[in-house]
């Protein structure tokens, strides 16, 4: 793949410690590393996915689908979310 990022859209603005919905508490990352998003078992997508983005040195980005203006706010640096990097 000829792309610079991977970005996934989700229910809540980026990556937390534990499900936001369902605990208060919950802690996003602003940003997070490929092997603590696979040592800590944060739930953002497939390990195999993860390894791969990892692999290939190829961020991914994770950000709200509901926030109006959302995806745009992100390519635009505005936005809220959670980066996974290397």
């Amino acid at each position: 793949m000829a792309c610079e990022a991977i970005f996934k859209g989700t229910q809540v603005d980026g990556i937390y410690d534990k499900d936001p919905n369902v605990h208060l508490d919950a802690v996003r990352y602003d940003t997070v590393t490929f092997d603590e998003v696979l040592q800590k078992n944060l739930k953002v997508m497939d390990a195999s996915a993860i390894a791969l983005a990892r692999d290939n040195n190829l961020p991914i980005i994770v950000f709200s689908l509901s926030e109006p203006g959302g995806f745009r706010g992100i390519l635009s640096g505005t936005g809220t979310y959670t980066k996974v990097h290397g």
